[in-house]
């Protein structure tokens, strides 16, 4: 599977996707992109986006992107909080689909 971890997202969160093709935004060199423009950039290299941003959804009709969206809800976005949801990340990722939005951690 493809992943692009936002630029919201610690990157050492990508040690916890092993067995995953798992790449950055600032990586990719899109970095403060606005969410349609990433989106748009990263649906034809990516199958699936991580985030942390839960307006997201609300902000684009995420169905018009060929790329499944995760979004991961914490009390704070630092890795010790974000590490215990990445089990159910693990599961996602094998059942998610393109226009997809699954909120981890609700």
């Amino acid at each position: 599977m493809r992943v692009l971890l936002d630029e919201c997202v610690p990157s050492g969160l990508r040690r916890e996707l092993s067995g995953h093709d798992v790449r950055t935004v600032p990586e990719m060199g899109w970095a403060a992109k606005e969410n349609g423009e990433l989106l748009d950039l990263a649906a034809p290299a990516f199958d699936v986006f991580i985030t942390t941003d839960q307006k997201l959804s609300y902000q684009q009709n995420v169905a018009n992107f060929d790329i499944g969206i995760i979004v991961l809800v914490a009390r704070r976005t630092k890795l010790e909080f974000l590490r215990p949801l990445m089990r159910e990340v693990q599961l996602v990722l094998t059942e998610i689909r393109s226009g997809e939005v699954r909120m981890i951690g609700v």
